[in-house]
């Protein structure tokens, strides 16, 4: 055998070899549990679930293939006491400018894929769910959170970083235009009682049944007229859906840019700073 194809053989078997590695890294974060034609889709990154590039793909990727499975609706879910903190600040401050970029891709790429899901998707918010956590479940269909000493909201400002249009959007589909104009300026952060006074989730239940939940609302959706209800609901999401319908292109370079922005790369220092302390 020449060493030329010594050598591509061996090119052949590390990038299988790395093709493997990362499927098992994406089994890992996220477990995938079926409850007969519904699938949970639960958050595995401890301590907090927070989002990097490789656990937002496997989201994504999770989403998009569950209809292909035959799987009738979702459910999205986490760790008991922490939904998901958001984006791994301190991960991504070690990030070069094209890294950041790709992120924000991703996670344009991932809201759509739930806004867009053919099938419905409840969000089972089992804790704390700041930022990021907050922006998984307005793209969901339902938003069923534990009831206790959590919190929620979309706190991007205080962080620093200047709250995308896409969120903004779908926040004021919400909760509508007055709500998320002091919400998501302020960057508030609210209990879960507060949350549902304004529409932001829909119920509050005690933690241990947040998942038992959304499973019985997901069942009561895919017992209805299947032909009715699809319909009917890409008609009700269609303002949702239409946020993806255009060229974001121009959005997610203001995006990527406002993160380099001096105060936002101070104010997020501090951030991971003060993490570091804790």
């Amino acid at each position: 055998m020449s060493p030329v194809i010594s050598l591509s053989g061996s090119v052949s078997l590390q990038s299988a070899a790395l093709v493997f590695c990362r499927a098992i890294l994406k089994q890992r974060m996220i477990h995938t549990i079926n409850h007969g034609p519904i699938r949970e889709l639960r958050l595995n990154r401890p301590p907090v679930n927070a989002l990097t590039g490789d656990l937002i793909a496997a989201l994504r990727e999770a989403v998009e293939s569950a209809p292909k499975d035959g799987v009738r609706a979702l459910v999205l879910s986490g760790t008991p006491g922490r939904f998901c903190a958001g984006l791994d600040v301190p991960v991504l401050m070690g990030l070069d400018r094209r890294a950041i970029t790709s992120l924000w891709r991703e996670l344009y790429a991932l809201m759509k894929a739930l806004a867009c899901s053919p099938v419905p998707i409840a969000a089972a918010i089992l804790g704390h769910a700041p930022a990021g956590g907050t922006v998984l479940p307005l793209f969901c269909d339902w938003r069923i959170m534990a009831d206790g000493e959590f919190k929620i909201g979309l706190n991007e400002v205080q962080v620093g970083i200047p709250l995308p249009a896409v969120i903004l959007a779908a926040l004021r589909r919400q909760v509508g235009p007055r709500q998320a104009e002091r919400l998501s300026t302020a960057g508030l952060l609210m209990s879960p009682a507060q949350a549902l006074e304004i529409g932001l989730v829909d119920e509050l239940v005690p933690t241990e049944h947040v998942v038992e939940h959304s499973i019985e609302w997901c069942k009561t959706m895919i017992a209805l007229p299947a032909e009715a209800m699809t319909a009917t609901r890409h008609e009700a999401r269609a303002d949702l859906i239409a946020l993806f319908r255009r060229d974001l292109n121009a959005e997610l370079k203001k995006v990527a840019a406002s993160w380099w922005h001096p105060e936002t790369q101070a104010t997020l220092r501090a951030v991971v700073d003060r993490l570091k302390k804790r």
